[in-house]
């Protein structure tokens, strides 16, 4: 069956603009690129259902009686929730007009440059998803970790005491993670039997349609990837909510370190060398509990590294791993994500 393409097709002035004066491929310069070290972080493991994932919850514990001589104890029981979170479907496809991917005899070449942009855009809109995504508003999706901690009201919401407020009142906010990736606490899933991660599939040449109906051979790939996020315990992520990008220096700027600090301690454990806290001393249990990993767009890494470099600083350092720069924090790794936005609401 013939697909339907209008503007979305590539024209001669684009194949010109990938060429270079030596009619090669020209190397593109991704002006869209974005740096989302989450999709680098995320632990992805196979939902349980054909749809996502369902996670059993305790929601309450036993509570023993204090018993009198001659007078019996009535029975207890913990008390569980299931919750379900489910996957959404990314798909897309790109279509090269067959004479234009032809045209300098590199083929190949050609197509890939097209195939990268389809890869970065489809890893910024899960980036963004992961962050933002709201099923509640859109079906097709899935629901990110913002709508999950999206007020610091504990009347309204059990996650709220994991939402701390810098203080910003406007909408040029923007928010710090702390993420727990583990089996048992946070972490991407996919469908039950399907294919993990963006899959691409090249689907050779085929005949497609222009605008007016017309048909003409082009080149067709494919682009799918199902994902999800499960959050199977909420204690183990944590919001700095309302940083004000415009105030981050002078007297209203918000103390990034004492809300970092802070919001460690509302975790249940954490790294040894972060916090005091620690649920075991047996090093299995703690592994288990999954890997701490700091996230921030690049106006607050910016910042922070700035304060890495001051000396008389003591709890964020800049070190090297594989010959390249880290900022850590108290041994927690500080990793960008472009797709956290510097103009969010206040959260309230």
């Amino acid at each position: 069956m013939a697909a339907v393409i209008g503007s979305l097709a590539l024209t001669y002035a684009d194949w010109a603009k990938r060429m270079d004066d030596g009619y090669r491929v020209a190397a593109i310069i991704e002006l869209l690129s974005q740096t989302n070290e989450i999709l680098d972080d995320m632990l992805v493991m196979e939902g349980n259902l054909s749809t996502g994932h369902k996670t059993t919850v305790r929601t309450g514990l036993p509570q023993a009686t204090w018993r009198l001589l001659n007078a019996g104890v009535p029975n207890a029981k913990s008390t569980t929730a299931q919750i379900v979170d489910t996957c959404g479907n990314l798909e897309t496809y790109a279509v090269i007009d067959k004479d234009i991917a032809d045209l300098n005899g590199n083929t190949a070449e050609f197509r890939l440059s097209e195939v990268r942009a389809f890869l970065e855009g489809m890893s910024q809109q899960i980036a963004s998803t992961l962050i933002y995504g709201n099923q509640h508003i859109n079906p097709e999706r899935f629901t990110g970790l913002a709508p999950r901690y999206s007020t610091v009201a504990t009347a309204n919401s059990q996650t709220a005491n994991n939402v701390l407020d810098a203080g910003g009142t406007s909408n040029t906010n923007t928010s710090l993670w702390i993420t727990t990736w583990g089996s048992d606490t946070i972490m991407g899933i996919f469908p039950k039997g399907k294919i993990t991660g963006l899959q691409h599939r090249d689907m050779g040449e085929w005949p497609v349609q222009d605008s007016a109906g017309n048909t003409y051979q082009a080149y067709r790939d494919h682009f799918k990837w199902e994902i999800g996020l499960c959050l199977r315990d909420w204690r183990y992520c944590a919001r700095v909510a309302n940083i004000d990008v415009t105030q981050l220096t002078g007297v209203s700027a918000a103390n990034l370190i004492n809300l970092i600090v802070r919001a460690l301690y509302r975790l249940p454990t954490a790294p040894a060398q972060a916090t005091a806290i620690q649920t075991s001393d047996t090093p299995e249990v703690r592994a288990n509990m999954g890997r701490v990993v700091i996230y921030c767009n690049r106006i607050i890494r910016t910042y922070l590294d700035l304060q890495a470099m001051n000396k008389t600083n003591v709890l964020l350092r800049l070190e090297e791993f594989n010959g390249k720069v880290v900022t850590t924090f108290r041994g927690i790794p500080v990793r960008t994500c472009d797709a956290i936005l510097s103009n969010e609401a206040q959260v309230v």
